[in-house]
């Protein structure tokens, strides 16, 4: 009975975090603050509804499954979302006004640089493929 009760409230509680991800996205207007929103309560939800499943089927077959299930969201929600805001970043689709501190604003310049010397380069023949 104790059992249900606990599980029964991580697995409000997780419900809660990503009803409150699913919000951020929506009311949020900028692509960082919607990622940030969707990202932390996302993964923290899933851990409380995993630990719940855990507790009702306490078999190791279950928490395996579920500690390999939580592994691969702590380490892929960080990459991914790492990685569509520097997609975001790199298109524009974010508020310059909004950032603190623009960390990222020197490595984009030199790849850009990087990437107009290369056209050059590419443009003026040295590149000799014939087909």
């Amino acid at each position: 009975m104790v059992l249900d009760i606990i599980s029964a409230v991580l697995i409000f509680l997780g419900a809660v975090l990503s009803l409150a991800a699913a919000i951020g996205l929506v009311r949020f207007g900028d692509l960082l603050s919607r990622m940030h929103a969707s990202a932390k309560p996302q993964v923290l939800g899933l851990i409380l509804v995993a630990v719940a499943i855990a507790i009702q089927f306490p078999t190791w077959a279950t928490v395996t499954t579920l500690a390999i299930i939580i592994s691969f969201q702590l380490v892929t929600i960080p990459v991914a979302t790492h990685m569509v805001g520097r997609a975001g970043y790199r298109t524009k689709h974010l508020r310059r006004s909004m950032l603190y501190r623009d960390e990222l604003a020197e490595a984009v310049d030199r790849a850009e640089a990087r990437e107009i010397a290369w056209e050059r380069q590419r443009g003026t023949g040295t590149d000799h493929h014939d087909g």
